[in-house]
């Protein structure tokens, strides 16, 4: 955990955000995979994490505006408990290093909650993302359990993301301990992508890197020769010279703070002349992309700066035509790069997702686009001093959406078609990076020298 101060001073600033009523933050349990006692590996929710610090199951908390009482509730662990997994320090105790003092058993929260429901008081929740929490809301809350996401408290959920979007020096300082063990599960696993291996084989690899640390993926990693399939999470498939590896993987650290790095990788470790001509095309579009962040800047600008900068690559190949700007803002160039640039990274791999994309990555400014491809677009609202993105630009040959395209006759003035069929065997790639906005500019986070992805540096690999 951080110090008590950093939670004490996320409360303190959340009640200035906050009118009235009771902010009630819900932590997660264990959850069984095919038996109660078989459970899933426990993660505790982040915002509960992000306030309280606490990482345990079986545990919620309330922040009284009106009456100024911060309430953990939970249990002690029994003697059955002990014997199974061990003996723990009293919640008291666990709770003073959150800044907090007052803790009350689990069994009085219904009563606590009901109480206040009579009273007519207001009670601000998260949309919650769990079955079982919504059931146990609905229950404490008196609210149809169909209803409980509906009455999600706008309120806390807009100031919870002002908060958290804003990333601290030590938070920032989490981020890049996962990712130096990132970096040495990349450099560990890159030079071991030959044809013949298997795709389990390099995540195991990358897995046996991030465990001996002490962390976990933060997300299922995508490792795929299939490019073309986002998040391809099945690893079955023989690697074949001539296709990349994409890489798509991160850890978390101790505190649960995400990164998220994509690389794409030759099978056999050398660039053939096809893969260096689309693999230097996505580089410079990160590359650019990378250039702009700084605050201020709307994200969805930067976006559109790598589309660009693809598509005038992808004219230099033959693979579209016509002018490049004008292609862009029509969507011609989503039938090689159909997904958003990026995303914000901290306590989740695509932070506060559960919170509503539109209410992280939009605002008055700026709305959802309905064209497809920009409409995947996750951030587009101007960034700010403090924001994590990812940059992680791509290009991709569906053959499915190649087809479908094709027999729409769909923006043939900017695609060559009959060019572009040579290419279905080719996959696809992304690189990816995670970017802090600073006060001046940006900063690339991680160590130096970075996780490679120039070709020169790739091959060096092998």
């Amino acid at each position: 955990m951080f110090k008590p101060e950093v939670y004490q001073l996320r409360r303190k600033k959340l009640k200035k955000l906050m009118k009235k009523g009771i902010c009630f933050f819900p932590g997660n349990d264990d959850s069984p995979m095919n038996y109660a006692a078989n459970d899933y590996p426990f993660r505790q929710d982040s915002t509960f994490l992000y306030f309280f610090g606490l990482d345990s199951p079986g545990l919620a908390a309330v922040i009284d505006l009106d009456e100024g009482q911060e309430i953990i509730f939970g249990d002690d662990v029994t003697l059955e408990d002990i014997i199974w997994v061990g003996p723990q320090p009293p919640l008291k105790e666990r709770a003073k290093a959150s800044g907090l003092k007052l803790v009350k058993p689990s069994s009085s929260l219904n009563d606590y909650l009901k109480e206040a429901v009579r009273r007519g008081r207001q009670i601000h929740y998260l949309p919650p993302y769990r079955g079982e929490t919504i059931l146990k809301m609905s229950s404490c809350l008196k609210i149809a359990p169909d209803r409980v996401k509906a009455k999600a408290s706008i309120e806390l959920t807009k100031a919870v993301i002002s908060l958290r979007s804003i990333k601290t020096r030590e938070e920032v300082a989490e981020i890049e301990k996962a990712l130096q063990v990132t970096k040495e599960s990349y450099l560990t696993a890159i030079p071991e992508i030959r044809p013949g291996a298997r795709e389990q084989e390099i995540l195991a690899l990358m897995e046996l890197v991030i465990k001996a640390n002490g962390l976990s993926f933060a997300f299922p990693p995508i490792i795929t020769i299939n490019g073309q399939i986002f998040h391809k999470t099945s690893y079955g498939d023989r690697l074949q010279k001539g296709r990349f590896l994409v890489m798509d993987t991160g850890s978390e650290s101790k505190l649960h703070y995400a990164c998220d790095i994509t690389r794409s990788v030759p099978v056999g470790g050398r660039f053939n002349q096809r893969q260096k001509d689309i693999y230097a095309i996505v580089l410079k579009g990160q590359e650019e992309a990378i250039k702009s962040i700084a605050p201020g800047v709307m994200f969805k600008d930067i976006h559109i700066k790598a589309a660009r900068v693809m598509a005038e690559g992808l004219k230099s190949l033959g693979l579209m035509r016509g002018d490049s700007d004008e292609a862009v803002n029509q969507g011609a160039h989503a039938l090689f790069f159909p997904h958003g640039l990026g995303h914000m990274v901290g306590l989740d791999v695509h932070d506060m997702e559960n919170l509503g994309e539109d209410h992280i990555g939009y605002d008055r400014k700026v709305s959802r686009s309905q064209q497809f491809g920009l409409n995947y677009l996750r951030m587009a609202r101007a960034l700010e001093p403090g924001h994590v993105m990812t940059v992680e630009p791509g290009l991709y040959f569906i053959p499915a959406l190649y087809e479908q395209w094709k027999k729409e006759r769909k923006f043939e003035r900017f695609i060559n078609y009959d060019r572009v069929a040579k290419f279905l065997d080719f996959g696809g790639i992304r690189i990816e990076d995670d970017v802090l906005v600073t006060a001046n500019g940006h900063r690339v986070l991680g160590p130096r020298p970075g996780i490679p992805k120039k070709i020169s540096d790739l091959e060096s690999l092998f």
